[in-house]
């Protein structure tokens, strides 16, 4: 389960620079790398969002897990 903790935060991570990008400078760079709304960047959108999801709902056990 601690390899998903990673991966899910390097995910919001990367999401939340994306999203920085997007509202200091206008620039989206899922969508310059991967096309505007084409399904690939959709599906990097949507994995993202998934990772925030999990991460909300899995702080108290995930302080467990890491014994914080």
């Amino acid at each position: 389960m601690k390899t998903l903790d990673v991966i899910m935060v390097t995910l919001l991570i990367v999401g939340g620079f994306n999203w920085g990008l997007v509202g200091l400078m206008n620039f989206d760079l899922v969508a310059t790398i991967l096309g505007n709304m084409t399904i690939l960047s959709r599906i990097i959108y949507a994995v993202v969002g998934i990772s925030a999801i999990y991460l909300a709902l899995a702080v108290s056990s995930m302080r467990r897990r890491w014994s914080m």
